[in-house]
């Protein structure tokens, strides 16, 4: 039937009338009562002017209500009134009536009073009626994430020693600030140590600050020192000056320093792993104290350091002291001179290694500014050493090699392992990414980042802080090496979409945190070497990307991804530039094992996938399409002919360095990792 909405007329029936019927059905009821009045034409009651509707009595119909209502009923009353047609009979367990709250039926209308039209319209009882759960709140910490990072990172693989010794890597908070660190007792008296030690070595004197001089600033660094098994040795806390206030020529003269190349401690870990060397560590306590200090140098009173005095008061430092500039180079020359006096020999591969050769054994120490690591085949030496630095300078035996400047050890039967785990679960607890979606890749296949006059710049300092700590990273992690060198290339002006490429980097790394290289047992020592280039391949000046990968005993040591200086003119020659980049590395590698008394007994092998580079290396025919690699020309064709390089061709898909110089797909990426010996051990089963 047909239904007519009125301005007048709602739709929906009101409190104050007796209907119950909405819309449609109360249109039928009246139209019904009409037909009925049909019926009683006798009664003038309900006859009119033919102009009006038919307003029917509702006395005369009073029997053929279709639709009661019913009044209030308690549960109460229910029971006492037996005549009543919605009366239940009483269970014998319910509780006693006085004890049952009233409330209404369900049949209950909402308003007992009919004539009251204030409040509007109800809808009619529903039995769910009530709040809504609330399904989503932002301020529940408890949610689960979609991407959980117990899902990329564990230790169930793991013994116990090194399950303890991750577990309590990842427990320790080390303090931000010197406030925080005095409210907890232990940093407190790792500071009280700290400053007894400085007063004991007659570090400085307070002295009232000259007119004309100015001070240094100082701070506190904090970090925790481990056992071999894994246990909290000691909270240690650093007084730093900050060297970057002093003064050229005033302050400080000389600074240069050298400092223990990663490459090289992974040549000992690979010799190590295949030899089954011991791996010793020691840690030097206030290495720079050690050292003279021959400026003139003013300091401010340390925090946390109190002198009675009302006058400007400051520490006239009489030794080295951390921060310095001239520090580390008085250190070390302090502690050089310890180590010829004990019949070691300074390498000319990298002057922070020390050797010695006694009875056909070997006796290696490398030392990174106060972290050193022992290791050779001369266990008496090793002893001997131990016993004559403890009585040159103050030192710690920290046993087993196992966290070495951020870089976690593991070693069982299989090798040892080298990864970053901890530092990677910091990093992106920083940027707040442990809970993002991971990457397959640490960098999209044919990106095409670049520098652009329409980009929008992004936070450079944050970019630059991000960078860095990710260069640092690579160490362990050769598979972000070609990622990393390419965002590195925007370190001036960054954009947004290099920031998102630093993101990409960080998400990949979500995906294996506690990934890193292996170093296994190969029963050999063989050298050699994966060089590759991609010709042309940056979009801005079209130079060419080089890199390598160098093995010895079977194990990665070192690796490199660089954009080449100038522009390549073919393929041919981006690629002979990278195999002189890595005939150097290998070289590199040559002189080191041969002062350590392993010098390779046959050729080196170089592998690449360029014929025509191989061709030019080997034909030296002079024209003019290699006349401007003359020099890389002749290095190359010296050491061939000395015998000393080889440079034997390989696929294009069994070339190692690919992922050095190009994004690559996901497949291809991963079968690399595979080859290059990286692992991950702490993957979930």
């Amino acid at each position: 039937m047909d239904v007519t909405f009125l301005e007048s007329d709602t739709f929906f029936p009101s409190p104050a009338s007796n209907s119950t019927l909405q819309g449609e059905l109360r249109d039928e009821e009246q139209n019904w009562w009409g037909s009925e009045e049909l019926h009683v034409e006798d009664n003038p009651a309900h006859m009119n002017d033919g102009n009006d509707m038919i307003e029917p009595d509702v006395q005369t119909f009073v029997g053929v209500d279709m639709y009661p209502r019913a009044e209030p009923v308690s549960l109460a009353n229910a029971e006492s009134e037996d005549e009543s047609p919605h009366s239940s009979v009483p269970d014998p367990n319910d509780p006693p009536s006085e004890n049952i709250p009233e409330v209404s039926s369900p049949t209950t209308p909402l308003h007992t009073n009919a004539m009251d039209t204030s409040t509007g319209y109800v809808l009619p009882f529903r039995h769910n009626r009530g709040k809504p759960p609330n399904r989503y709140s932002p301020d529940i910490e408890e949610r689960r994430s979609k991407y959980p990072i117990a899902n990329y990172v564990s230790t169930q693989r793991l013994s116990e020693p090194l399950k303890a010794f991750a577990h309590t890597l990842s427990s320790c908070n080390i303090p931000s600030s010197v406030e925080e660190a005095l409210s907890d007792p232990k940093w407190a008296q790792a500071i009280k140590e700290e400053l007894e030690a400085l007063q004991k070595n007659k570090t400085w004197a307070l002295v009232v600050l000259p007119e004309g001089k100015k001070t240094v600033g100082c701070k506190w660094i904090f970090s925790i020192k481990y056992k071999a098994d894994g246990s909290i040795d000691r909270c240690k806390a650093r007084l730093v000056a900050k060297g970057y206030t002093q003064t050229y020529g005033i302050d400080y003269h000389e600074t240069f320093s050298p400092v223990a190349k990663l490459n090289t401690v992974r040549v000992l870990l690979s010799l190590a792993a295949n030899l089954d060397w011991p791996l010793h560590q020691l840690d030097v306590k206030n290495a720079f104290l050690h050292g003279d200090l021959e400026e003139e140098v003013y300091m401010d009173i340390p925090p946390g350091y109190t002198a009675s005095s009302k006058a400007k008061i400051a520490c006239k430092l009489q030794r080295a002291l951390y921060g310095l500039k001239q520090s580390p180079r008085a250190w070390f020359g302090r502690f050089s001179s310890a180590m010829r006096k004990y019949g070691f020999q300074q390498s000319n591969s990298d002057h922070t290694l020390f050797l010695k050769h006694r009875l056909g054994k070997v006796t290696a120490l490398i030392v990174y500014v106060d972290d050193m690591i022992i290791t050779g085949d001369d266990a008496e030496e090793i002893s001997r050493l131990q016993e004559q630095l403890s009585t040159e300078f103050e030192m710690k035996n920290l046993g087993g090699l196992k966290y070495f400047l951020g870089i976690e050890v593991a070693r069982s039967r299989q090798g040892i392992f080298l990864s970053q785990r901890k530092y990677v679960l910091d990093l992106l607890s920083e940027v707040g990414l442990l809970e993002c979606k991971p990457a397959d890749t640490p960098i999209v296949p044919n990106h095409k980042l670049g520098e652009y006059t329409d980009q929008v710049p992004a936070d450079k300092e944050r970019y630059q802080r991000l960078v860095g700590k990710l260069i640092y990273l690579s160490h362990t992690r050769p598979d972000i090496a070609y990622a990393v060198s390419v965002v590195s290339q925007f370190m001036h002006c960054p954009s947004e979409d290099h920031m998102d490429a630093v993101i990409r980097i960080l998400r990949y790394l979500k995906s294996s945190p506690g990934k890193g290289l292996m170093f296994s047992k190969n029963n050999h020592l063989n050298v050699d070497g994966y060089t590759d280039a991609d010709w042309a391949g940056n979009i801005s000046d079209r130079k060419s990307t080089s890199g390598y990968f160098t093995f010895v005993g079977g194990n990665l040591v070192t690796w490199r991804s660089k954009k080449q200086k100038v522009v390549a003119l073919s393929s041919a020659e981006a690629e002979f530039r990278g195999m002189a980049k890595g005939l150097c590395e290998l070289l590199w590698l040559r002189r080191l094992l041969a002062e350590i008394g392993f010098a390779p007994s046959s050729e080196m092998n170089l592998f690449c996938d360029n014929k025509a580079a191989i061709d030019i290396s080997h034909n030296p025919v002079q024209h003019d399409r290699t006349k401007h690699v003359e020099v890389d020309r002749h290095f190359i064709k010296h050491n061939l002919e000395e015998k000393i390089i080889r440079f034997p061709f390989v696929k294009s898909e069994d070339q190692l360095a690919d992922i050095l110089t190009k994004a690559v797909s996901t497949r291809n990426f991963y079968d690399s990792l595979d080859k290059l010996g990286i692992r991950d051990i702490y993957a979930p089963t």
